[in-house]
């Protein structure tokens, strides 16, 4: 399927107009935190300029796409917590990734990452519950949102959740030793408060 299969000129050129990882992640960081408990496709959060993580990937997958990408989502996976679905990329021969999030590290990777998992433990010291407990755990092998080209991902007006339940059966693989989890401490109040700065909340 081509990019160009359903979106209008306006919204192929908004997207074609972040131009790089880094510019689409502007947008994401310039747009409204999304609350509400929506699976928004990429063309509705262009219509309406707000995203949460999920629908920020979504965004992020379509856009990466427009500019020569392919459209890969990533997801990790917490315990007492919500998972965080990416968009990821390779540069280099190593991976960075585009993220929406309501915590102020859990956003934007420079293509550094050797590996996945070496993308997903950059997540770790940042990634905390509200009881400031860090919660990921898991990341999941990568999928290709070209799967689902033929439900119309990028364009349609129904709700996405089809993407979401197939995350949860892609295969994950531990960050941690339960032992390690056992053993781990909380997030200081200082480093709390930074990631917390500008929270969008209801």
């Amino acid at each position: 399927m081509s990019i160009s299969s359903g979106f209008n000129p306006a919204e192929l050129r908004k997207l074609r107009s972040l131009k790089s990882p880094y510019g689409i992640q502007r947008f994401l960081d310039d747009i409204p935190y999304h609350l509400e408990d929506t699976s928004w496709s990429p063309r509705l959060v262009l219509r309406h300029r707000t995203a949460h993580c999920f629908e920020g990937a979504m965004l992020a997958a379509a856009a990466l796409r427009s500019n020569g990408y392919p459209p890969l989502i990533f997801d990790l996976e917490a315990e007492h917590d919500t998972d965080h679905v990416l968009a990821i990329y390779r540069s280099h021969g190593c991976w960075g990734a585009v993220a929406k999030s309501n915590f102020t590290g859990c956003r934007y990777r420079e293509p550094v990452y050797r590996t996945l998992r070496e993308l997903a433990l950059s997540y770790f010291a940042n990634y905390c519950n509200l009881r400031r407990e860090r919660s990921l755990r898991r990341f999941s092998i990568p999928v290709n949102m070209k799967r689902f080209d033929h439900r119309d991902w990028m364009t349609t007006d129904e709700p996405l959740w089809f993407v979401a339940l197939h995350l949860f059966d892609v295969k994950h693989y531990p960050l941690v030793t339960p032992a390690q989890a056992r053993a781990l401490h909380r997030v200081d109040e200082r480093s709390f408060r930074a990631e917390c700065l500008g929270r969008a909340e209801k």
